[in-house]
């Protein structure tokens, strides 16, 4: 055999398995029309030289198109999902030079049919790739077996479904977070006899798998560590605000002596902003997520914590994954979780400044 170049080319295979260069291309990249006996040469060559071929240039090279599917919540400018959609576009623009897109589509978190609805429109549209917010797991269960029947790969941010297992899954152990919220929470209080539960819930429906297990995780602590702390719930209801306000008023009034509570949403700022305005209300509340209001809220001490998952990078991370996946034919690593930020008024800023 002839020295080889340092950098092996795809003509120097060619020459050794006596085939065209096109008859290789296409052993390299599984494509059709090559004869068993060509394929056998190619891939015994390959086999010896321990070829890796470079596939960012080959994907460069092909043209080929690549659209995403991208499936969240439906939410207002500024909130959580705004972070993961900033994400998403970030990742597009960083492989731009593949012609990667991505449409995003929404769902009502509190109505599961309207999950069903725009996984059905996202299945029809035949994505190459799919990133997804997923709802109660039955539901679920509809998108990701239509998706797995087109072969087509998935991907979960803010909560995972082991039972229905993704290419990958980016979010925070949502268990663990509630069992550390409630650690957290707990250290906090003077042997507490009650404390709080608020919710965002519309007709039984808390609006997300995250929350529900953060709170499983909550209980879980509370019941290992504080059994004979009572545990009190006020649900608010997720499509009518305007009554946030006196429901609030008629929890505190029934319950004057409850001083420490907690909310697995996003929206900690509902009760940080109502306590700002009750100022003859002493409480310490912990809250989740970055929102511009809710850091106003732990700013000003009407929020004691927030927990942080770093929304931004789940969306640019699972498009990053799909690409990587998809384009350049890497493993990828399925479970991902995000780390479980813990933030006082004293180092929000400095976090905010940390590059991403």
């Amino acid at each position: 055999m002839n020295k080889l170049p340092d950098r092996i080319r795809i003509k120097d295979i060619a020459r050794l398995a006596d085939v065209s260069v096109g008859t290789v291309d296409r052993v390299i990249h599984g494509r059709s029309g090559v004869s068993e006996a060509s394929r056998k040469r190619v891939e015994e060559i390959l086999e010896q030289l321990n070829y890796q071929p470079n596939m960012y240039a080959s994907a460069l090279a092909s043209n080929k198109r690549y659209s995403f599917a991208c499936l969240l919540p439906q939410h207002l400018e500024g909130e959580y999902w705004t972070a993961v959609e900033t994400g998403i576009k970030e990742a597009l623009a960083n492989y731009s030079d593949f012609n990667t897109s991505a449409q995003i589509s929404y769902y009502d978190p509190y109505d599961y049919h309207s999950f069903v609805d725009a996984g059905k429109a996202i299945v029809d549209a035949k994505p190459d790739g799919v990133l997804l917010a997923p709802t109660a797991p039955q539901y679920t269960k509809v998108l990701t077996d239509a998706l797995n029947t087109c072969s087509i790969p998935y991907i979960y941010i803010d909560s995972n479904i082991n039972e229905l297992r993704p290419l990958a899954f980016f979010g925070q152990n949502s268990h663990q977070s509630g069992y550390f919220a409630a650690r957290m929470l707990m250290m906090l209080t003077q042997n507490e006899k009650e404390i709080v539960i608020f919710r965002k819930i519309n007709e039984g429906i808390v609006g997300s798998n995250q929350q529900e297990n953060r709170e499983i995780g909550f209980r879980q602590y509370m019941k290992e560590h504080y059994p004979d702390c009572r545990i009190l719930e006020l649900n608010l209801h997720a499509k009518r605000p305007s009554e946030d306000n006196s429901m609030l008023d008629d929890f505190f009034r029934q319950h004057p002596d409850v001083r420490f509570g907690i909310t697995f949403n996003s929206k900690a700022y509902i009760i940080g902003e109502y306590l700002n305005q009750r100022q003859h209300i002493p409480f310490n509340l912990i809250g989740y997520d970055l929102l511009e209001r809710n850091i106003t809220c732990l700013k000003e001490g009407s929020v004691t914590f927030l927990i942080a998952q770093q929304p931004e990078l789940q969306g640019l991370n699972g498009i990053k994954t799909l690409c990587d996946y998809l384009i350049l034919k890497k493993e990828v690593t399925c479970i991902n979780y995000m780390p479980i930020d813990l933030l006082t008024a004293e180092n929000i800023d400095f976090y905010l400044k940390i590059p991403r």
